[in-house]
């Protein structure tokens, strides 16, 4: 599974544009973020490219935990997110 990590600086729809790039070529990716910046952009990405998906009547679901992340010599805990696509059901 494709792992993006997303900062506090990373633009949202450039974020977007990378999890539907991923997600035309897998079932799912991994977002994964550390602070409350960081956390907010990967959620707005996410809300952007579910509306990409929807256009292309799919729709994405996302699966929040907890990641522990090495930097250096320390490990921080951080917010992973896992989004998966899935079609839309005919009506």
């Amino acid at each position: 599974m494709e792992v993006l990590k997303v900062s506090s600086n990373s633009n949202p729809n450039k974020v977007a544009g990378a999890i539907a790039g991923v997600l035309s070529k897998a079932d799912q990716v991994e977002l994964q973020a550390i602070g409350a910046g960081a956390v907010n952009q990967a959620v707005k990405a996410v809300a952007i490219a579910s509306r990409f998906q929807s256009e292309q009547r799919k729709k994405l679901l996302m699966i929040p935990g907890f990641v522990e992340i090495g930097i250096g010599d320390e490990v921080r805990t951080g917010i992973t997110l896992r989004v998966f696509s899935e079609d839309l059901e005919q009506e």
